[in-house]
C-alpha cells in the first residue's frame, strides 16, 4: 500500500529528509519514532501529496504521489500535528464540508458522520461550534474527518497527544479495528508505549534518515541482546549464582533472586527448573523481564549520536 524509494526533501541547503525507503503492506501499522525535527512530519507530507520530493518517489495504493496527487488524496486520511479547524462551523457542518470535498454522497456523509461521532463520543456536541470544543474533542473531530471517507491508508501524527486516558483508549481501539479491517496506518508518535502496543513495525528517524527499522521484538533482540530472565526463590540463593555464572550471563542478583540473560530460554530454563526440583529448591517464579521500547529507542539514538560525535572528532583532527 505504501512504497517509498530514496525519498528526499531539501529546503534550500537544509536536508529535512534523506533517502527514506519504506514498504508498508496492506493492513500493517508502521510507527515512525524520532525526536522533534527528525523529519517524520515532512515524510508524511510527501507521502500524502502535500509536498513534492526533491528526489526519489513514492506510491500510495499504486498511485504516484506527484503524478497522481488527486487520486492519492482520495485514498488516504491525514491527521496532521496542527490540523487546523474552522472554529465557527458546527461539528456536523464541518464534516459535511470535508465529505463534499471528497465527493461523498450527502446521505453517506450524514450516516458516516453520525457513526464516527458516536464512536468517539462526540455526537452530543455535533450541533455545537467547533470553537467551543475542548482540546481533546477537537483532536477527536480531526480524526473523524480523516476517517470520514473510509480511506485505505491513514497517516496519523500524534493522534492522542491532547486526549485524556479514556479518549486515547477510544482512538487506540479504533486503530486496532482499522488494522483488522486491513487498513494501512502510519503513526507518528512520541508515546513509545502506544507505538509498542499498536505497531507491527517501527522505523526510528533521526536527522531525516531511518536509522533502524523492524518489529518491536526484532529491535529489542538486535539492540538489547538475549532475553532477560529473573529467578526468585523462597530461600537464599546459596551457591546457585556461582553455578549459573558458568552457564549463562548473570546480570545482577540479590539474597533470594538472580537475573540473567540466555540465548535460548526454552532450552535452558526447563533444565534449570528440573535440577532445582531434584534438589528440593523452592522456586517462587522464573519469568522473562519485559524490556520496553523506550530502552531500544534511547540506545539507538544515543549510539547514533556517539557515532556522529566520533566522526566529527576525526574530521576536526584531520583539519
Amino acid at each position: 500500500m505504501i512504497e517509498a524509494v530514496d525519498l528526499t526533501k531539501e529546503f534550500g541547503e537544509f536536508m529535512a529528509v534523506r533517502d527514506v525507503n519504506l514498504h508498508v503492506p496492506e493492513g500493517e501499522v508502521l510507527a515512525l519514532l524520532g525526536p522533534n525535527g527528525a523529519g517524520k512530519t515532512t515524510t508524511v507530507r510527501m507521502l500524502g501529496s502535500i509536498l513534492s520530493p526533491t528526489r526519489g518517489w513514492a506510491r500510495i495504493a499504486g498511485f504516484d504521489t506527484v503524478k497522481d496527487a488527486q487520486s492519492v488524496r482520495q485514498v488516504i486520511g491525514l491527521l496532521t500535528e496542527f490540523p487546523g479547524l474552522y472554529l465557527r462551523m458546527k461539528g456536523l457542518d464541518y464534516l459535511r464540508f470535508f465529505g463534499e470535498l471528497q465527493n461523498m454522497p450527502r446521505d453517506r456523509i450524514r450516516s458516516r458522520s453520525e457513526q464516527l461521532l458516536k464512536r468517539f463520543e462526540l455526537w452530543d456536541a455535533h450541533d455545537k461550534q467547533v470553537g467551543k470544543y475542548s482540546k481533546g474533542m477537537k483532536q477527536k473531530l480531526t480524526l473523524v474527518r480523516a476517517m470520514l471517507h473510509d480511506p485505505q491508508v491513514l497517516f496519523l501524527d500524534e493522534p492522542t497527544s491532547a486526549m485524556d486516558p479514556h479518549s486515547a483508549k477510544l482512538v487506540r481501539d479504533a486503530m486496532t479495528d482499522l488494522r483488522h479491517e486491513r487498513r494501512t496506518i502510519v503513526l507518528c508518535t512520541h508515546n513509545l508505549a502506544e507505538a509498542e502496543q499498536l505497531a507491527d513495525r517501527i522505523a526510528i528517524v533521526r536527522r531525516g534518515q531511518i536509522i533502524a527499522q523492524g518489529t518491536p521484538m526484532e529491535l529489542k533482540k538486535q539492540l538489547l541482546g538475549d532475553p532477560l530472565m529473573e529467578l526468585r526463590l523462597a530461600g537464599p540463593m546459596n551457591g546457585l549464582v556461582n553455578y549459573l555464572q558458568d552457564k549463562v550471563n548473570v546480570v545482577t542478583h540479590g539474597e533470594d533472586w538472580v537475573r540473567y540473560t540466555v540465548p535460548d530460554p526454552s532450552q535452558f530454563n526447563p533444565t534449570l527448573i528440573s535440577q532445582l526440583a531434584q534438589q528440593s529448591t523452592p522456586v517462587i517464579t522464573l519469568s522473562e523481564i519485559s524490556r520496553s521500547l523506550e530502552e531500544v529507542y534511547l540506545q539507538i539514538v544515543e549510539s547514533d549520536q556517539k557515532l556522529e560525535d566520533a566522526l566529527k572528532e576525526q574530521y576536526d583532527q584531520s583539519l
